[in-house]
């Protein structure tokens, strides 16, 4: 079984920088979170108002709203990261801008949907979704061009 070199192109400090302003929107998640945790008065170590007290507290309903923009996020990170290193190897540069508009994308979704509930993610959810499959399309074809041929 014949093996190659793995060439890492010279652009991809372009794609890490990138995969590190994931890691940027994960605390800016952080902050939201504890704003409306502190806003609503629900104490750790519940996850989650109840259907009551949202119903009730409008603060208690955004911090739902933040819990669940983070959950999201966490979701969405690891075959975010896994598309955009995978395509990066073959398109450094394409990977790395769709990279930063993804983590731009997800801050407009957290921010929209802490402060206005679910249809405020609408804007950040549409480019963040365009990002993510361009990547994953991407990472996809890398793979298939780095078969060995037959």
């Amino acid at each position: 079984m014949p093996s190659y070199a793995l060439e890492v192109p010279s652009e991809y400090g372009y794609v890490l920088t990138a995969a590190v302003s994931s890691l940027l929107v994960h605390t800016y998640h952080f902050f939201l979170t504890v704003r409306a945790r502190k806003a609503s008065g629900i104490a750790y170590p519940i996850s989650y108002a109840t259907q009551e007290q949202a119903d009730k507290d409008p603060n208690a309903y955004l911090f739902n709203c933040a819990q669940r923009a983070h959950a999201n996020y966490t979701e969405a990170l690891t075959p975010f990261v896994g598309s955009l290193l995978i395509s990066g190897l073959r398109y450094p540069i394409a990977s790395a801008v769709l990279g930063g508009t993804w983590a731009v994308a997800r801050i407009v979704y957290a921010t929209g949907y802490a402060r206005a509930g679910p249809k405020g993610r609408q804007l950040g959810n549409g480019f963040g979704l365009l990002s993510d499959l361009s990547l994953k399309i991407m990472a996809v074809t890398a793979c298939i061009k780095m078969l060995p041929s037959a």
